[in-house]
């Protein structure tokens, strides 16, 4: 990966951070994080990877930014001073999800062990 793709992930992850954290009203209590941005490398596409606390809120959040999408994508344009701008697509992160999974699985086996 080149080192223009990585800032422009970097770039990304901060900016649209910052605009769900100011401008997105989360009326349902649940808090929304953005894990990581993974840019095509002709900067025209990039998945925003997002987790969400509680779990079970994760899939309408993504929803719900994916329909938002437009007014999201027209403020990132607005506050990027690069072309192109990439078109922004949420993902569920379920990264995490699996990092836990397989802790639970160590700690199962550590704790068979003893």
């Amino acid at each position: 990966m080149s080192d223009r793709i990585k800032k422009v992930n970097q770039l990304l992850k901060r900016e649209v951070s910052q605009l769900i954290l100011r401008e997105i009203e989360s009326n349902d209590g649940s808090l929304t994080t953005i894990t990581r941005a993974d840019t095509s490398p002709n900067l025209r596409n990039s998945k925003i990877f997002v987790s969400v606390i509680p779990e079970e809120k994760q899939t309408s959040t993504v929803k719900f930014l994916n329909r938002n999408i437009y007014k999201l994508q027209q403020k990132i344009n607005k506050r990027l001073h690069m072309r192109p701008v990439p078109k922004l697509k949420f993902v569920e992160d379920n990264k995490i999800l699996e990092e836990e999974r397989i802790d639970r699985l160590f700690e199962k086996l550590k704790n068979e062990k003893n």
